[in-house]
């Protein structure tokens, strides 16, 4: 066994004892999964666990959602921020009802799902040898793995995806990592062995202020329509033409009203 494989047999090792036991961690469902990951997509892990658990016991399936006004949708998502993902949520859920799951080639047919989105599903839910590459496993594989992931052990696609997730979140993170505090992959790490942990770190894209920016209005104007079911576009005329845009609300004369309106009456 290579140096490279024993490492990954010790972060299999390391999960079992140190995992987090997320509510997403058990099962296989793909449309569990896929709420799961849609909710993780740019925000904490501790924030999700809440909309999670009572999305999934408002909509436990794909069917389920389907029935539900967008509006409805929209509003249960309220306060976890970005929308858009509440939305293309209910439209992959019309199209797996419609037509069901894709095969794993055609994942990103769905609304709102990209190449890391339908590996988590294959992953996660499928359990293919086949890694996710969020920023926290992009990140553990450039320091401990420069010549690329050595491979995944036969069966342990699961293991191996929410190790890597854990330890990047835990252990090997961006700016404090924890190398010789209980790092499994630590032995023979090139980075940590050169002290150029950091300059080996890939780039990640700096998000823009949320304070004052577009993106904190539109959600300010979204939570009025929720809440009291019109606004009027005068109040902020851009982000009313965002959400428009988006489809994520609609014009009546002056006002601004929740998308499915007529049905929310």
């Amino acid at each position: 066994m290579t140096p490279d494989a024993r490492a990954v047999r010790a972060l299999i090792r390391w999960f079992g004892r140190e995992g987090h036991d997320f509510p997403w961690r058990n099962t296989r469902d793909r449309w569990a999964i896929l709420v799961s990951e849609v909710m993780l997509q740019s925000t904490q892990v501790s924030r999700v666990v809440p909309y999670y658990e009572a999305w999934m016991t408002r909509w436990p399936g794909a069917a389920d959602l389907v029935e539900a006004p967008l509006g409805e949708v929209l509003a249960q998502w309220q306060g976890l921020g970005y929308p858009r993902r509440a939305r293309n949520l209910h439209a992959a859920a019309g199209i797996i009802g419609e037509h069901g799951w894709p095969d794993s080639d055609h994942l990103t047919d769905l609304p709102g799902v990209g190449a890391y989105t339908a590996a988590a599903i294959r992953c996660f839910a499928d359990g293919e040898a086949v890694l996710p590459e969020d920023v926290n496993i992009r990140r553990v594989v450039a320091r401990r793995f420069p010549g690329g992931w050595p491979g995944t052990p036969r069966g342990r696609g699961w293991d191996v995806g929410q190790a890597l997730m854990d330890l990047g979140r835990e252990v090997c993170s961006a700016r404090t990592p924890r190398c010789d505090d209980g790092c499994p992959l630590r032995t023979a790490c090139p980075a940590a062995d050169a002290g150029a942990v950091h300059e080996v770190t890939p780039p990640t894209r700096r998000q823009s202020p949320y304070e004052g920016s577009l993106r904190q209005r539109r959600g300010t104007l979204l939570r009025t329509l929720t809440e009291r079911g019109r606004a009027p576009v005068s109040s902020d005329p851009e982000a009313a033409d965002s959400l428009v845009g988006d489809g994520l609300a609609e014009r009546r004369g002056r006002s601004l009203v929740p998308v499915g309106w007529a049905a929310l009456r």
